[in-house]
């Protein structure tokens, strides 16, 4: 637990230095439009997701954009468009899966949610994995179900020292600025109707 804790930092670590160093030595080119591609960028990259701020608190997103183990998780997000929702003041609980629970899914799985015809299903998998709240894992014990972000609710279960949220156990606790990142070890998938 405590290695994915470092690993987390340091991959937001990295993500700031590199970040920083870009910042210092970036040139702008000009496309044939006249446009230059920062502009390109901005135009495309609209909303909250896409400000910049070196200051403060990281929030969920960029804790999930820092670390070298949620990069599924991420495209999924910006596939589904979702980016946006996850900046807002919050407070957000976001149980992010690792990569390899997005790989212990049926083989075509991840794929198939990722292309443009699936996206409203992505972005219902993906609240699903959202609870509005900022609550520890000791304190989700004293819950039988959490409100998803979806309008769905997810059985949360106490096994000894294990917290499992939808059959997903919490392996690591991420503060952010506007809530926080809960590592799990599965894809919560919502129930059908």
């Amino acid at each position: 637990m405590k290695s994915t804790i470092k690993l987390s930092t340091m991959g937001l670590f990295l993500l700031l230095a590199l970040n920083s160093g870009c910042k210092n030595g970036a040139q702008n080119d000009t496309t044939a439009s006249g446009q230059n591609d920062t502009e390109a960028i901005l135009e495309n990259n609209k909303g909250q997701a896409f400000i910049e701020d070196d200051g403060s608190t990281p929030n969920v997103l960029q804790i999930a954009i820092g670390s070298p183990d949620h990069s599924t998780l991420v495209a999924a997000v910006q596939a589904a468009e979702l980016e946006n929702a996850l900046v807002n003041a919050g407070p957000l609980m976001v149980f992010a899966p690792t990569n390899s629970a997005f790989e212990a899914l049926p083989a075509g799985t991840v794929e198939d949610l990722l292309k443009p015809e699936n996206k409203a299903a992505l972005a219902n998998i993906l609240k699903y994995h959202v609870t509005p709240g900022n609550y520890s894992k000791d304190f989700l014990k004293n819950f039988k179900k959490l409100g998803q972000a979806n309008d769905q609710n997810v059985s949360v279960i106490v096994q000894g020292d294990e917290v499992l949220v939808g059959g997903a156990k919490i392996i690591a606790s991420i503060p952010a600025g506007n809530g926080i990142v809960h590592v799990v070890d599965k894809v919560i998938l919502p129930p059908t109707q």
